[in-house]
């Protein structure tokens, strides 16, 4: 991911100036991600290491996104329906 596209990414989601860290921000950026390793991966299907870096991706991706639903869940369903995932 080149860098105009994360900050592009960052400014989106971000609760403040200077906002990285925010659950929002990882889920939105692990986002990204998933979506470039899983169309490598129509095109490489025998590509093993980067299908284990796309699945480690997805769970980090996943308990972050339970550590919001437990947390907040208004915040939670604002941000699966922005990023289109289904839950």
């Amino acid at each position: 991911m080149d860098k105009e596209k994360k900050k592009e990414i960052i400014e989106n989601f971000q609760h403040r100036e200077r906002d990285t860290g925010s659950t929002e921000v990882q889920v939105a950026l692990l986002t990204e991600r998933i979506n470039r390793l899983t169309e490598h991966m129509l095109a490489n299907r025998h590509d093993y290491h980067t299908q284990r870096g796309l699945l480690k991706f997805v769970g980090q991706r996943r308990r972050l996104l339970a550590y919001l639903s437990r947390e907040d869940v208004g915040r939670y369903h604002k941000l699966i329906t922005r990023l289109g995932l289904r839950k």
